[in-house]
């Protein structure tokens, strides 16, 4: 007697799982999430996004214990211990609220954010001795940054406001981020099988897809190792403006 896993089948989830998955596993070792906030909403043009930030919880888990590891000797640990316990809160607020939301309007407001500040970027660019943004900032967008993480894990936006004006060098911004998400990421799995989210459906398409990570990540491991800070940050805005106009698209103007 054999059984069949309960998978997804349709072509369509699959031609556009497999590049998000890549872009993911890009993004989470090589551009600090400037394009991994695409991967939900890409997804969620065949299914749902609770269930496309289900499918990605496996897949995730490996891109971060890869992440960590190719990045352990490059953490920021003070930022670190400023940022992992507010994401958390993120993350907490998320899941007391998760069944009262309509997530197409929590990403488009993240999507208007994202606009907003890239625009703010352009019209005043930094120099090389502006000041760090506040810490009051980093409270609010650290905590943002968790909270949408949790809903569609489009936690990179928020995140990246605070982070990429501090101008660290690619590697030590890349691997800071690897230990954020990766506290995140693990904090979700409870909440994420409490709302009934991690179902034998869901899993079964996820270990499907899981192949995929490795690949993603060590073609973001080699860039982040020799790419241009300047090019690596202009990837990164190039990455949160693709983001945000997906997440607007998807919150206000899809209906």
């Amino acid at each position: 007697m054999t059984t069949t896993l309960p998978l997804i089948t349709d072509w369509q989830f699959y031609a556009i799982a497999v590049p998000a998955v890549l872009l993911m596993g890009i993004s989470k070792s090589g551009f600090g999430s400037g394009f991994g906030s695409l991967v939900v909403p890409m997804m969620a043009l065949t299914v749902t996004v609770p269930q496309a930030a289900a499918i990605m919880m496996p897949i995730l888990f490996v891109m971060d214990i890869m992440g960590l590891a190719a990045f352990r000797r490059h953490f920021d640990w003070q930022l670190i211990r400023f940022l992992v316990p507010l994401g958390l809160v993120g993350t907490l607020v998320g899941t007391l609220s998760f069944k009262l939301l309509d997530t197409r309007l929590v990403a488009g407001i993240v999507g208007i954010f994202t606009l907003l500040f890239l625009a703010q970027r352009l019209a005043f660019p930094p120099g090389p001795n502006s000041p760090h943004p506040p810490k009051w900032v980093g409270v609010i967008l650290t905590v943002t940054s968790g909270f949408t993480s949790f809903v569609s894990h489009a936690g990179g936006p928020p995140i990246n406001a605070y982070v990429l004006p501090m101008r660290l060098p690619p590697i030590v911004f890349t691997a800071t981020m690897a230990v954020f998400f990766f506290v995140i990421n693990l904090s979700k799995w409870v909440p994420y099988a409490w709302l009934g989210l991690l179902d034998l459906r869901n899993m079964s398409t996820s270990l499907v897809l899981l192949p995929l990570a490795p690949v993603g990540v060590w073609i973001g491991v080699r860039m982040a190792k020799r790419i241009d800070p300047v090019l690596f940050y202009r990837l990164v805005y190039l990455g949160m403006f693709l983001t945000g106009a997906k997440l607007v698209w998807d919150g206000f103007l899809s209906r």
